[in-house]
């Protein structure tokens, strides 16, 4: 196991209340958790987000820290936080990474694996049931 390392799941969930679909606007929120897998405490600095909408924009988001904090995560310690963010279309994807600092000064970064943003569940090609996105 490296000695740095954070591990990093999404819940995405769509909001229909912060959605406009008539407008082209539809809200999304997203469930962070962050678990310090590795052997040294470390500090999550800043963020750096990927999000693509279903026509092909891409919009970039950096920033210091995650919902205003900076949190330090000691081995086996995790930090759970909610966001969101807004759509023109009604599917899209996030992506990116976050950059840390081990109390040993070493530098790293935590990916967060791509996930996927989708207001209205598409059936499965063949099976005719919902998707279920987890």
């Amino acid at each position: 196991m490296p000695k740095h390392q954070f591990q990093i799941t999404v819940e995405p969930q769509y909001l229909p209340a912060q959605s406009q679909p008539e407008q082209h606007l539809y809200g999304f929120s997203y469930t962070i958790t962050v678990v310090n897998v590795g052997d040294v405490a470390a500090q999550l600095i800043a963020r750096h987000w990927i999000i693509r909408d279903a026509r092909g924009h891409v919009e970039e988001v950096k920033g210091l820290g995650v919902v205003g904090q900076q949190p330090l995560l000691k081995p086996g310690e995790s930090f759970r936080y909610t966001s969101g963010c807004r759509l023109r279309t009604p599917n899209g994807t996030m992506q990116g990474s976050y950059f840390c600092v081990g109390e040993d000064a070493t530098r790293f970064d935590a990916e967060i694996p791509l996930f996927v943003l989708e207001a209205y569940a598409s059936p499965m090609p063949g099976d005719g049931t919902p998707r279920v996105l987890h």
